[in-house]
């Protein structure tokens, strides 16, 4: 039998101490080694326990669960998933916990709550795979970029970039979109696995620290140059084309591999609709949804680009779409930023949709 995953549990509620634990009891190969009531109990904790991942409260008393958060992160070894409050408040300080390298994070549990199964299954799928990830990396933080192109500028974009991304996603997804020039003559559209409440203000931080305009999305938003779109939580999306502009529409329809919103939704509209004009790009993420989305973008002549697993922090929707086939490219993170800023580029587009053609037709490039 191999060695069960030790975990720490941070909360400064009685409640939430009794209640995750129980949680990870039904998983035998999770070990609870121990609860922490506040963050300076939980550093000596970790010291004396050594678990391998910690699952950490971020508003205690004293010492602050971001500046436990830092502590933690400084220790080789040991991952951090936080348990966030749904509130507003909750999702302000969860973001910025995420952009200081915290693995992850999952609705904070309620004994009453009919998600309560959900919450489990995530939490328990999450601390399996930050036990096994190396970790989210220390990726350079953009500058805030408040200068955009001016909106009578804009004009129709040359390609439609679709993006799906997961586990380990944000501080990932910043880096590539705040590297893409003010210019960027394409639209790009985003499925993050993200719960409602928490994509708003993640589309507002991408915003400030980006050239490009990214706001979270609403049905008819129109499909610009320069623009990115952020799906709501618990949404779906999908790229239209239609005669007076190209549209973003959300619905609310069932799950798709457990997910909405679904990378694999997103990529079957992009396929369907912009054919060879799409572009679809698989991103860190436990998983495989967009993996057969992709196989569609790459059949109706789009280009694909997968992760390389070096750059990934889970290297799991990326593995899916590259094990069958479907990814025309497999890239790391400035790569990728580079192959966007090329293909989108009006001037090498005929060369780029070549290329593509010639890819799909043949061996996977590095």
């Amino acid at each position: 039998m191999s060695e069960r995953i030790r975990v720490l549990v941070v909360d400064d509620s009685a409640l939430m101490r009794k209640l995750i634990p129980q949680i990870l009891q039904q998983d035998d190969g999770i070990e609870v080694v121990g609860t922490a009531i506040d963050g300076n109990f939980a550093l000596r904790k970790v010291e004396e326990l050594k678990p391998q991942v910690v699952t950490l409260d971020l508003e205690m008393p004293g010492l602050s669960g971001l500046e436990v958060l830092k502590k933690i992160r400084r220790i080789r070894g040991v991952q951090v998933i936080i348990v966030s409050s749904h509130s507003t408040e909750g999702a302000a300080i969860t973001l910025k916990a995420l952009a200081l390298g915290a693995f992850d994070f999952v609705e904070k549990p309620s004994d009453v709550s009919s998600r309560m199964p959900e919450i489990a299954r995530e939490l328990i799928a999450k601390i399996r795979a930050a036990a096994s990830s190396k970790g989210v990396p220390a990726l350079p933080r953009p500058q805030k970029k408040t200068e955009k192109a001016p909106l009578d500028q804009v004009e129709s974009p040359t390609n439609i970039v679709g993006i799906g991304v997961s586990t380990g996603g944000p501080n990932l997804l910043e880096y590539v979109l705040s590297r893409l020039s003010r210019d960027f003559p394409g639209t790009i559209v985003v499925v993050q696995h993200m719960p409602e409440g928490f994509t708003e203000m993640f589309a507002r931080r991408l915003d400030e620290s980006c050239s490009i305009r990214v706001k979270e999305a609403r049905s008819g938003d129109l499909l610009l140059a320069g623009r990115a779109l952020i799906c709501p939580g618990n949404r779906h999306i999908r790229v239209k084309r239609l005669p007076l502009g190209n549209v973003a529409v959300l619905s609310d329809e069932p799950h798709v591999n457990g997910h909405r919103p679904s990378v694999d939704v997103l990529f079957r509209s992009l396929a369907q609709d912009f054919g060879a004009q799409g572009t679809a790009v698989l991103m860190t993420g436990m998983g495989e949804d967009g993996a057969a989305g992709m196989g569609l973008v790459k059949s109706a002549g789009g280009l694909t680009i997968a992760q390389t697993e070096e750059s990934c922090v889970v290297y799991g929707m990326p593995k899916a779409a590259i094990e069958r086939g479907f990814a025309t490219r497999v890239l790391g993170l400035d790569a990728i930023v580079n192959a966007l800023q090329a293909l989108c580029g009006r001037q090498n587009r005929q060369e780029a949709v070549k290329a593509t053609a010639a890819a799909n037709s043949g061996t996977v490039p590095k």
